[in-house]
């Protein structure tokens, strides 16, 4: 892999960026909700998104499977106490729950429905259709979404688990059929994780504009330093992935990550978020925790600024 040229000295995730063309700006470090209800009790998940939004954070991303919905229905518990709704932007997927499995236009009205009571909303900011899905026109999708859309339960679409094909496939339907076609995709991205979203997933999400959610920016929890060698045993069960990137490689990325650190005087967490965020096409990094003091410690890496040569360095010792 090559890294791709950079045209400022130094740079930085400060500010918000808009997701594509949409018109919606958020903050460059999201929380991912996949462990709300999970790996996070109702104090915890309560306690995360109060700082994260006292903190000027404003893009939540769930399922509506994970923790079986439980992930849902937290974060609406916590929605209802938040006096202006438009100030968070909420995304979730759909395809998944074993009460509306598929991208049937039954199973995907019933899965809005449900999300949206669960979340106590009456309309999600990003809508994402799994594509890992079978037996289902694409069509039916499109023209279920649309529908929504113009209910106004739904205001953009977006894909996880789409390869490049599929999204050309939904381009070229959306435009035939006149309907909303994918304005955000999630991508799992981090410095152990490069191949895939900078060869396939890259280029889509750069002509969306800025179009890639990356979760797992931490890969799960292995570029904290933390695990460095097969005896350390993950602190969480949200780490549990993080033994599988031990290994020479994965050594050199925590030395690389760790000489930035300390030329910046930051953190090996917070150079990692900081390297995806000046990627092409990445919106925000999609952080998962359960404790808000770390989450507190993530949302600084919109602070950090990498120098060429530190974006150079870690591009070097990550490259396969």
């Amino acid at each position: 892999m090559t890294a791709e040229p950079l045209h400022e000295s130094a740079l930085s995730a400060r500010g918000r960026r808009e997701i594509g063309d949409t018109g919606i700006l958020v903050a460059t470090v999201a929380l991912d909700g996949s462990i709300f209800g999970w790996a996070a009790g109702a104090d915890e998940t309560a306690a995360v998104l109060d700082g994260y939004y006292a903190a000027d954070g404003n893009l939540v991303s769930t399922a509506d499977h994970y923790a079986g919905g439980r992930s849902e229905v937290m974060i609406g518990s916590w929605l209802r106490t938040v006096s202006d709704r438009s100030s968070v932007v909420i995304a979730t997927q759909v395809g998944r729950h074993p009460d509306a499995p598929g991208l049937s236009r039954r199973s995907i009205l019933g899965a809005v429905e449900a999300s949206l009571e669960r979340l106590r909303t009456d309309y999600v900011d990003f809508l994402s259709l799994d594509g890992d899905q079978a037996g289902t026109p694409v069509e039916e999708s499109l023209e279920t979404v649309d529908r929504l859309i113009r209910e106004g339960k739904v205001r953009f679409l977006a894909a996880s688990g789409y390869s490049p094909a599929q999204i050309g496939q939904v381009e070229n339907l959306a435009a035939k059929l006149g309907s909303p076609g994918i304005h955000a995709l999630l991508v799992d991205y981090n410095l152990m994780d490069r191949e895939n979203y900078e060869t396939a997933m890259q280029p889509i999400a750069t002509r969306l504009g800025r179009g890639a959610l990356a979760q797992l920016p931490l890969a799960n929890g292995y570029l904290t330093g933390e695990v460095r060698s097969r005896d350390d045993a993950p602190k969480s069960m949200m780490y549990e992935g993080a033994q599988r990137h031990v290994g020479r490689r994965g050594t050199r990325i925590l030395e690389a990550v760790a000489t930035v650190a300390k030329e910046l005087g930051s953190t090996s967490t917070q150079v990692a978020i900081a390297w995806l965020l000046v990627k092409p096409g990445i919106a925000a990094a999609v952080l998962r925790t359960n404790d808000a003091q770390h989450m507190l410690h993530g949302l600084e890496s919109r602070e950090i600024r990498l120098a060429r040569h530190h974006v150079a360095l870690l591009d070097r010792a990550s490259a396969h």
